[in-house]
């Protein structure tokens, strides 16, 4: 039950958290936690998950030191590992900025707001993530060409989750 003497003051409003999110994305923050009395929100995004492959190192054979010099941009070879990072370096994945509900379009009876092989700037709405009944548009923030949609649509996503595969134009 809202008090609603207090619901002028109540972090917990879907206006607030909103702005919260966009003051996160404007200054950097990849966290925030906040309480009052007792409820608590944690907001966290785009916090980089960093895979190192494991290494086996004797270590009677290598000092300490050099067995956790690892590079975090390590990779395991394949056959195709060339093409492959030339390809990768042509990728951007835009990622949910949310947890919520994909749509992949403003109505169940509309067009796509982006297909594969449509382009996309910066500005352009590529679905919508629905958190908490409010719809938010969510915008490419990357130019090129849409290359595969890794969401289905009403699909649950976690914040992070890749959500479309775009190829730089050249």
């Amino acid at each position: 039950m809202v008090n609603s003497s207090n619901s002028g003051n109540d972090v917990f409003d879907i206006r607030r958290i909103k702005r919260l999110v966009e003051l996160m994305q404007e200054n950097g923050l990849t966290e925030l936690d906040i309480q009052q009395s007792d409820m608590r929100i944690q907001l966290k995004r785009n916090v980089p998950v960093i895979t190192v492959p494991a290494v086996t190192v004797p270590s009677m054979t290598v000092p300490t030191a050099q067995a956790t010099a690892v590079s975090a941009t390590s990779t395991t070879a394949s056959p195709n590992s060339v093409s492959d990072s030339q390809d990768e370096k042509n990728v951007q994945i835009i990622k949910s900025p949310m947890v919520g509900t994909f749509y992949v379009s403003p109505k169940p009876d509309a067009p796509a707001f982006v297909k594969i092989g449509d382009s996309v700037n910066a500005d352009t709405t590529v679905c919508l993530i629905e958190a908490m009944k409010v719809y938010n548009e969510i915008q490419a923030e990357c130019s090129g060409k849409v290359v595969a949609v890794l969401a289905q649509n009403g699909e649950t996503v976690e914040f992070g989750k890749p959500l479309f595969r775009v190829t730089k134009e050249e």
